[in-house]
């Protein structure tokens, strides 16, 4: 895999995260709500230093590429969220996250618009999914262009965009 650099968009930058980020990021994903589809709570800092410590590191598995990045809103420079793809092959598994306090902005599905952009321009075909109830994330799912299909997976649905051509 490339690789990850900045990726510019009108109004953020998704930037490499780094274990230096988790500081930031902990009161950005500190809202249970954000669990609400996904299951689970929000991780204190030590745990979330140390999940970012585990992403740097990289994939254990040969062949397989982590690539996360922080959101970052160009206008007051805050961390609003967060963006990753799970790259094996000519493959990408994507997932997007924005703090409660900036959704509502269209940050999620810049965010996502991007990334997917930068997945395709390398060659990748790309997925995600999306809970079926979780109409916000499958608007931003839509909007990154990527298409819902009929296939469910451990309860959701997969949406998909075939690599650039």
């Amino acid at each position: 895999m490339t690789a990850l650099e900045v990726i510019p968009t009108e109004r953020l930058e998704l930037v490499p995260l780094e274990v230096g980020h988790a500081e930031e990021m902990a009161a950005v994903l500190n809202d249970p709500a954000l669990h609400a589809f996904i299951g689970g709570a929000p991780e204190g800092l030590e745990e979330l230093r140390a999940r970012y410590a585990r992403w740097e590191a990289g994939a254990p598995e040969p062949g397989t590429s982590w690539c996360n990045w922080v959101v970052r809103a160009r206008e007051d420079g805050r961390l609003v969220g967060t963006v990753q793809a799970t790259v094996v092959g000519d493959r990408a598994e994507v997932a997007w996250v924005v703090g409660t306090a900036w959704q509502g902005r269209g940050y999620a599905s810049e965010a996502a618009r991007a990334l997917v952009g930068w997945l395709r321009d390398r060659g990748r075909t790309v997925v995600a999914h999306v809970h079926p109830d979780h109409a916000a994330s499958a608007a931003v799912a839509r909007a990154a262009g990527l298409v819902r299909t009929d296939v469910v997976h451990d309860g959701e649905v997969r949406w998909e965009s075939v690599a650039a051509v």
